[in-house]
């Protein structure tokens, strides 16, 4: 499979556009005319995009990788794009209207927000098959199908981890999360998740910061001391962290959307010189930081995902319907494709099942 400049070859019309953007593509052949992922088709005459948030967070450069392999495997066409940053709409936009005017079978997109759902209609109307993967467009029948983590279920599985941890004592929360000017649902759903896995009352599970500002959780007496951004981002945890302290300097329990913030929150802790006695909880997994946080105590628990898996199904499954019409299947009593989540701590709790951070390094990432 040959990485190349999306610019190469004059086939691509809007090539001149796309190099602006910064877009890479990778090619293990030519793109196919035919615009119908129904279409019986060889492995060499199906083209796919994968489109993801980023092209630097360890999350989504394991969605390519695995997308590149499983596509040199299959004979599939797989071009790469991304958002410059986490919530970088417009971007995205452009590669899918690139995937259209390419005549591809399918696209596969970790959707940056609502701003491109008009465009994923636009591919779906085109004829092109479109999976979600990791997180659910608003609404989830935008695409036509999401391959995902249970997000709800990563965030519950760190709030009962949280909760049994304290034993008892008062939390005084930070919530790092995602964005505060849109809502996209992975960034609820782990935010929800984790409140409710502290035994939280959530009051609106569709926009995060609707919970009392103090009350009870399940083991003692909270207060929430902020909701900040991170944009998912390292830089924007230490922000968001140091913005969380000058409100609240007792914090002693920190939720991140991901691992790059905590490794932000972490940071920004440790130059107040607070590291100590607060407890910091994630989602992701990731050989590094994630799980190498974990090792060093640094997190005290987080949810594993697996991105690989997703961006490997997802290359198949337009694959197989573009060359035998056969579609993937949500997972049973599920709206989505399940593809699993395993809390990850060397602290364990009673009643909540999960795994150390050496197993999980032998599938970080899977």
């Amino acid at each position: 499979m040959k990485i190349r400049p999306w610019s190469a070859g004059a086939k691509f019309a809007a090539a001149g556009a796309v190099l602006a953007l910064g877009l890479t593509a990778c090619s293990s052949g030519s793109t196919s005319s035919d615009s119908s992922p129904s279409a019986a088709a060889s492995g060499g005459d199906v083209a796919v995009t994968l489109i993801t948030k980023t092209s630097t967070n360890p999350f989504f450069v394991s969605m390519q990788e695995q997308a590149k392999a499983e596509a040199e495997k299959l004979g599939v066409n797989l071009t790469l794009a991304a958002g410059n940053k986490d919530g970088d709409e417009q971007t995205q936009v452009q590669a899918i209207e690139n995937a259209i005017s390419e005549g591809q079978q399918g696209i596969l997109i970790t959707p940056n927000g609502p701003g491109v759902n008009s465009a994923i209609e636009k591919a779906r109307a085109a004829g092109l098959y479109v999976i979600a993967l990791d997180t659910p467009p608003d609404p989830p029948d935008t695409v036509d199908i999401t391959f995902a983590t249970n997000n709800l279920e990563a965030g519950e599985l760190i709030g009962k981890w949280s909760a049994g941890h304290l034993k008892g004592a008062d939390a005084t929360i930070a919530m790092l999360d995602l964005f505060n000017d849109k809502v996209v649902s992975v960034d609820v759903a782990r935010d929800t998740g984790f409140l409710k896995g502290m035994g939280i009352t959530v009051p609106d599970e569709k926009n995060n910061g609707s919970e009392a500002a103090s009350g009870e959780y399940s083991g003692g007496k909270y207060t929430i001391a902020c909701h900040e951004p991170t944009d998912g981002a390292e830089d924007g945890g230490r922000t968001a962290m140091e913005t969380c302290l000058s409100k609240n300097p007792d914090i002693n329990l920190v939720y991140t959307i991901n691992e790059p913030a905590a490794a932000g929150a972490y940071a920004a802790l440790k130059a107040a010189g607070k590291e100590k006695g607060v407890t910091i909880v994630s989602v992701d997994g990731g050989c590094s930081p994630g799980i190498e946080d974990v090792k060093a105590g640094i997190i005290g628990a987080t949810s594993q995902q697996y991105p690989g898996v997703m961006a490997q199904k997802g290359v198949e499954s337009i694959y197989k319907l573009a060359t035998t019409g056969q579609k993937p299947e949500n997972s049973p009593g599920l709206d989505y494709y399940n593809t699993g989540v395993t809390l990850v701590t060397d602290q364990p709790v009673d009643g909540v099942d999960s795994i150390t951070a050496e197993e999980a390094a032998k599938k970080c990432w899977g």
